[in-house]
C-alpha cells in the first residue's frame, strides 16, 4: 500500500468531499442524473468475462436484478459455496435459531419452479423442509406475474441464501408484476403487510434518486436490506443508498483447511451517495452524504440450484447473494424490532466490533486515491471500508 504525503492526502480528501457534496436534507433531492451508459465503469467481472448478467440491462424507471452467472470454471468437482460453508465461515447458530422469524424476498416476475428448486437445495445441504410461501404483489397466492428466466435465477438465489443462513426462518417470496419501481414498491409494502420482520432486496435502480419513495422502505420494527450493486466504486442508486436501508457489500471467500478468510469483491458497489443526505450516525470524514456500505457478506462463487431455464446447479456471484444471506442472519438474531437501519454497526464499541465482525483488510473495488471509500485496510477510518462496510458476521453479536 502506498503512503501519501500529507499535502497529497489533503488534496485527495478535498476532491472526494467536493465530489460527494449535495445540498438538502431529503432522501429524494430535486436532481437529474446522467444515463447509466454515461457513468457506469466496466467492472472486473465484465472486463475479464468472468460472469454475465442473468437479467437484461435495466432501462429508466426499471430495476436491475443483481445476480451474475459465473462463466469461469471454479473446479470440476465444486459448484460453489454451500450452506454448510456459509454457516461455518460466519459462525452462525443456524440449526438452533430463527423459528418464528419471517424473512421476505421482494423480486420481479414469477419463477414457477421456485418451491421445487428450493426443496432440492435444502435437501442437498441437509436443511429441514422449508416454511415457504409465495405471493403476488397483492398478497394473493395465485395470479402470479409473467415469468422471466433472468429474474428466476435471482429468485432462486435469494430464497436459497436465506435458507443457508436461517433454515428455520419462514420465507415469504413477494413477486412484483414487473421490474418497474412502481410495482416493486407495491410488493415491498405488501411484504410488510403480510407480517415480514425482515425484507431483502437484490435489485438496484441505478444512478437515480427519484425512482423510489423512502416511505416504502421505512416501517418501524422492520429491517430492510439491499444489495449494493455489482459495478464497483462510485455506484449510485436505490434502495441501497437510502438511510433507512442496510446497504450490503460483497466479499470473496476463501478456505484453507478449516480456516476461512475474505477480501473485497472487486465488483461490489459502494461510494458516497451523491443524492442522499448523510445520516447523523455516520461520521466518516471523506463523504458528506450517505456512505455505502454498512456491512457485507460473500458475493462470489456461490452455489445455487435453478431449473427454470437452466440445468440445475450453477455458480453465481453478485451482492444479491450477500443481502438475503444477511437477511437470514437478522432472522437468527430475532431482534428486528429493535434495529435502526445500519446505525448499530457505526456506533458499536471498537472492542465489540472487533469481536463480532470480521474486518476486511485486503482488496478494493475501484480507484479513489487509495482512500477507505474504495480500499480495505487503509486504516484511515478505523477498520471501515466502503466496499465491505464494517465487515462480515462473526456470529450474531453485531446483529
Amino acid at each position: 500500500m502506498k503512503t501519501f504525503a500529507r499535502v497529497t492526502a489533503f488534496l485527495v480528501a478535498a476532491l472526494l468531499v467536493s465530489a460527494c457534496s449535495v445540498v438538502g436534507t431529503s432522501d429524494t433531492p430535486k436532481t437529474s442524473y446522467p444515463s447509466t451508459a454515461q457513468l457506469r465503469a466496466v467492472p472486473e467481472w465484465q472486463a475479464r468475462h468472468l460472469a454475465k448478467r442473468a437479467c437484461a440491462e435495466a432501462h429508466d424507471g426499471t430495476a436491475q436484478c443483481e445476480v451474475l452467472i459465473q462463466t469461469s470454471t471454479v473446479r470440476p468437482d465444486w459448484t460453489g459455496w454451500g450452506a454448510s460453508d456459509l454457516q461455518a465461515a460466519y459462525s452462525l447458530p443456524s440449526s438452533s435459531r430463527g423459528s418464528g422469524q419471517i424473512v421476505a424476498i421482494v423480486d420481479a416476475y414469477d419463477n414457477p419452479v421456485v418451491a421445487s428448486d428450493l426443496a432440492t437445495y435444502r435437501s442437498n445441504f441437509g436443511l429441514p423442509t422449508a416454511k415457504f410461501y409465495k405471493y403476488n404483489q397483492k398478497g394473493q397466492q395465485k395470479h402470479y406475474p409473467n415469468v422471466d428466466v433472468g429474474w428466476g435465477v435471482e429468485i432462486d438465489l435469494d430464497v436459497e441464501m436465506v435458507s443457508a443462513s436461517c433454515p428455520n426462518c419462514t420465507i415469504y417470496l413477494v413477486e412484483a408484476n414487473s421490474s418497474t419501481t412502481t410495482d416493486l414498491e407495491v410488493a415491498e409494502v405488501e411484504a410488510v403487510t403480510l407480517g415480514a420482520h425482515i425484507v431483502s432486496n437484490s435489485w438496484v435502480c441505478y444512478l437515480s434518486f427519484n425512482c423510489l419513495k423512502r416511505s416504502k422502505f421505512d416501517t418501524p420494527g422492520v429491517v430492510y436490506l439491499a444489495a449494493s450493486g455489482d459495478n464497483g466504486y462510485n455506484e449510485d442508486g436505490l434502495p441501497m443508498a437510502l438511510r433507512s436501508v442496510i446497504s450490503v457489500g460483497g466479499t470473496v471467500l476463501s478456505r484453507f483447511g478449516k480456516k476461512y478468510s475474505e477480501r473485497v469483491w472487486s465488483g461490489t458497489g459502494s461510494g458516497c451517495a451523491s443524492g442522499v443526505a448523510k445520516p447523523l450516525w455516520q461520521h466518516d470524514p471523506l463523504c458528506t452524504n450517505r456512505t455505502n456500505n454498512d456491512v457485507a457478506a460473500v458475493a462470489w462463487d456461490v452455489a445455487v440450484y435453478d431449473t427454470f431455464g437452466h440445468r440445475g446447479w450453477m455458480t453465481v456471484g453478485g451482492t444479491s447473494a450477500a443481502s438475503p444471506l444477511l437477511a437470514g442472519v437478522y432472522g437468527l438474531a430475532g431482534n428486528a424490532r429493535t434495529q435502526t437501519t445500519g446505525k448499530r454497526f457505526w456506533i458499536m464499541r471498537a472492542t465489540k466490533r472487533a469481536h463480532d465482525l470480521h474486518a476486511i483488510s485486503f482488496g478494493n473495488n475501484g480507484s479513489c486515491g487509495s482512500s477507505y471509500l474504495c480500499t480495505a485496510g487503509t486504516g484511515q477510518f478505523g477498520v471501515f471500508s466502503g466496499p465491505t462496510g464494517w465487515g462480515t458476521p462473526n456470529g450474531l453479536g453485531a446483529f
